[in-house]
């Protein structure tokens, strides 16, 4: 049964997440801050952290770095009550795989939580699909069943980044990061530069999957499920 440790000081927030999730079959844990949460992980093993940006003792950013530096791989969504942009960089920034805005629909809370932990798997296979295209990590190669591509290195990675989390914003920074590395010389016009070669190289695919840019974000690679 897939576990989820639910931060929320929210006594009736908790309460109905609870509700929600026990009803979809996963199994809850609860923490009101995030030193208890800290604990929680510690103590058993947890698939997800859903976790509030406003809490005592230790919010949820203090805590999802804490997180991603215990666990680069744990998924984490945040939920708040603020709708400004500037909030959501914070958090994908500080390592949050998606950020829920409060009111929510139970129900919209239950389908991200379940593309996260599908795009978990999707990454662990080292194997990526997008439509009738399939990208091979260990390989390198991307292919339809009618042809093959042998990208350069870093425009593979880079489409494997992007495609291994349909839908998700990735800042320019996250992308040096995660394809370049911390130790990267260039800067984020090198994303540009790849991203360009990329939409060049699929045009004729469009259908199936693009990447588009997010103004004053980033980039995301959607399809006709993550439009």
């Amino acid at each position: 049964m897939t576990s989820v440790l639910v931060v929320e000081d929210d006594t009736h927030m908790w309460e109905m997440i609870s509700m929600v999730l026990n009803h979809e079959g996963f199994r809850v844990r609860g923490a009101v801050n995030g030193k208890e949460a800290l604990v929680e992980i510690e103590s058993a093993p947890t698939d997800l952290v859903l976790l509030d940006v406003m809490m005592p003792i230790m919010d949820g950013w203090d805590l999802c770095q804490a997180l991603r530096r215990l666990n680069p791989e744990l998924p984490i969504i945040m939920i708040t009550a603020k709708h400004e942009t500037s909030q959501k960089v914070k958090g994908f920034g500080l390592g949050a795989d998606d950020y829920l805005v409060k009111p929510f629909d139970p129900q919209e809370l239950v389908a991200r939580i379940k593309a996260v932990l599908r795009r978990y798997r999707i990454a662990a296979d080292k194997m990526v699909r997008l439509g009738s295209f399939k990208l091979d990590r260990l390989r390198g190669t991307v292919s339809d069943g009618n042809a093959n591509w042998n990208l350069p290195l870093k425009e593979f990675e880079l489409l494997y980044q992007l495609a291994s989390y349909p839908g998700q914003i990735f800042m320019r920074d996250q992308l040096i990061e995660a394809v370049w590395g911390f130790d990267h010389e260039g800067d984020e016009r090198t994303v540009d530069v790849h991203i360009k070669r990329l939409r060049e190289r699929f045009a004729d695919y469009a259908h199936l999957f693009r990447i588009v840019t997010v103004r004053g974000l980033g980039y995301r690679l959607v399809t006709e499920s993550y439009d």
